[in-house]
């Protein structure tokens, strides 16, 4: 067995009795995990920090999802677009990047970073707390990078994230390890194998692939359950 799995079974026996304690504002109400605040604009520059090269390979986590040419993609949590534009890339002219974030100083300085780059494939997208806005059955690969652990209503996002696939499409999370405490990022910040697992499988989807390559995150891998 294998240590994420063993990590799913422990947090599932404490489920039920994490639950109740859930219900308060600010906890899921299945994990009991403390949403972490949102990163305002003025983190923007964190974003954009020299050191997220070596930190987060942003570059090996996309070739492991081998995007294909062509591919609609939604870059959920964009921020100023550090992500958008290497996905833009990889798509090329023929695919579409929906660029959406809740905050619209963020959609700002990614409008203003398409426009300089003279990149024409990225629609931007202003979503909410509980909806990001994508069209039905839309994209093939949905991708979160450090962003669903701040989600305050992950539950109603999920949901809404699921309506936007296309059949047989991703949802992909990149997310900070909680199990390893010498990753230098704050606990609320950060998630558990388990706790992705058990959050975004009670709303229809199933985790098929742990990949561990980045030197921080998970690369967590989920599809869509087939409609009842």
């Amino acid at each position: 067995m294998r240590r994420w799995q063993r990590g799913v079974l422990i947090l599932s026996a404490v489920a039920l009795a994490a639950g109740a304690a859930a219900q308060t504002a600010g906890t899921h109400p299945i994990s009991g995990r403390r949403f972490a605040p949102v990163m305002g604009y003025p983190g923007a520059d964190w974003l954009e920090r020299a050191e997220r090269i070596d930190e987060e390979e942003p570059d090996l986590a996309l070739n492991l999802l081998q995007i294909p040419k062509g591919a609609s993609v939604a870059d959920v949590g964009a921020g100023s677009g550090y992500i958008t534009v290497r996905l833009a890339r990889r798509v090329g002219a023929g695919g579409r990047v929906y660029a959406n974030d809740l905050q619209p100083q963020m959609l700002e300085l990614l409008q203003r970073r398409i426009a300089r780059e003279k990149i024409t494939n990225v629609t931007i997208v202003q979503g909410t707390v509980d909806d990001p806005n994508l069209p039905a059955a839309s994209v093939d690969l949905e991708l979160m990078v450090d962003v669903y652990h701040e989600l305050s209503q992950p539950q109603a996002m999920l949901r809404r994230l699921r309506e936007a696939l296309k059949p047989g499409g991703r949802l992909v999370l990149l997310e900070y390890r909680k199990e390893d405490p010498a990753i230098p990022i704050r606990l609320e910040h950060k998630m558990t194998v388990a706790e992705a697992k058990m959050e975004v499988e009670a709303e229809g989807f199933t985790l098929t692939k742990v990949d561990e390559s980045l030197p921080r995150q998970h690369i967590l891998i989920f599809n869509a359950n087939a409609q009842p």
